[in-house]
């Protein structure tokens, strides 16, 4: 007996969507485009999005069904297509296509102050009139919305060319995102690597990030398959290395300008930034005391050829502006507002250095074995 499409309809309404528990007739997600040939049916199932992850299992779970209720002869295998009613998330790597420059910013360990000095690095550049963007990358330790006064704010959707897109949280003049907006503050995120690299591409592709001047991206500490996971997302203009003057920290901050500038990777160096150059106290601020050793980054990066960026000094106001939500880069009249602003003008400029004097950076390539 030739089949028609009631019986295919009926056969697939014993299939249910893993998500809901309802049959995929009944949740429209089989299209009204089945197609019949003797005993060749093809037809397509509509998901929400492009990366639906029960997908293919429903695919499987139907071709089953129309086995099994309609006709064990029935052709359907390798027959199902897939739609999405939502747009798909551009091909890599043009996730960003409204962004100029992407900045990593990055240590060899933590406990330097990288955080503190991505996020008063990007409100001294939007306070100079650029158009900023932050991603806390950091997985296990996102810290960017407290510091940015912004630690209970719930990031919304927007449809835009057919796709849902999560809008960033703005303040101070910044655009940012950070997996500290998804996660209880007081939880753990104990995650593989797989789910953390996965969720941050989402926190890149699936946002309506719009025209940036600088995209700043918070790298967690270290080295790790996030940082592999975002060199192989994004072409990252050029890294800045935080470090401490203290040996140990130096030591780890070698290794990260490695990890950048390996052969596989190939990321340029835009400069160093030395946090903690020194401890002034507010009652004696002629003095400087050099509790973590004097000017170690700053022989690193002459060293290593790099530029030296920036010196941030330890203040307490420093410390006090992150915990409270006002970044001690609002203060521009300020030793540290000054710090700031005069490294967000180095950085400016060494962007604009390399630019003109090197390719655009390539996303890194993987190869299957």
């Amino acid at each position: 007996m030739t089949p028609y499409p009631q019986l295919i309809i009926d056969a697939l309404k014993n299939v249910r969507y893993p998500g809901t528990g309802q049959d995929i007739v009944t949740a429209g997600m089989v299209a009204d485009n089945i197609r019949i040939e003797g005993m060749k049916v093809s037809f397509s199932l509509i998901t929400e999005k492009a990366n639906d992850p029960f997908i293919k299992s429903v695919v499987k779970m139907a071709e089953q069904a129309i086995l099994m209720y309609a006709d064990p002869d029935i052709e359907i295998k390798g027959n199902i297509s897939v739609q999405s009613r939502q747009a798909p998330r551009p091909d890599l790597p043009h996730l960003l296509p409204g962004v100029k420059n992407i900045i990593a910013i990055a240590s060899g360990k933590g406990g330097v102050g990288k955080s503190t000095v991505c996020t008063n690095l990007a409100v001294a550049l939007a306070q100079k009139g650029y158009k900023v963007g932050l991603l806390d990358a950091d997985i296990f330790g996102p810290s960017v919305p407290k510091m940015l006064g912004v630690e209970d704010a719930a990031p919304e959707l927007v449809k835009k060319e057919g796709r849902d897109l999560i809008v960033p949280i703005e303040n101070w003049g910044i655009k940012m995102l950070s997996i500290g907006f998804f996660v209880k503050k007081e939880n753990a995120v104990v995650w593989r690597g797989a789910m953390a690299g996965n969720a941050l591409k989402q926190l890149i592709g699936d946002a309506d990030w719009g025209e940036l001047d600088y995209f700043l991206i918070d790298f967690p500490p270290g080295t790790s398959d996030i940082h592999l996971t975002l060199v192989q997302t994004l072409p990252i203009t050029g890294a800045v290395i935080v470090s401490t003057p203290q040996a140990v920290a130096l030591a780890d901050a070698r290794k990260g300008i490695s990890m950048f500038t390996g052969e596989k990777v190939n990321v340029p160096i835009l400069g160093l930034v030395e946090n903690m150059a020194w401890f002034t106290p507010a009652e004696l601020p002629e003095n400087r005391y050099y509790l973590f050793g004097k000017e170690g980054c700053k022989q690193l990066a002459e060293e290593q050829g790099h530029a030296l960026l920036g010196q941030i000094p330890i203040v307490q106001s420093i410390r006090e502006g992150g915990d409270g939500g006002q970044p001690v880069a609002l203060r521009q009249e300020s030793i540290t507002g000054m710090a700031f602003s005069q490294l967000a003008d180095n950085l400016v400029e060494a962007v604009d250095k390399r630019n003109r004097e090197l390719p655009k950076t390539q996303i890194v390539e993987v190869k299957q074995k």
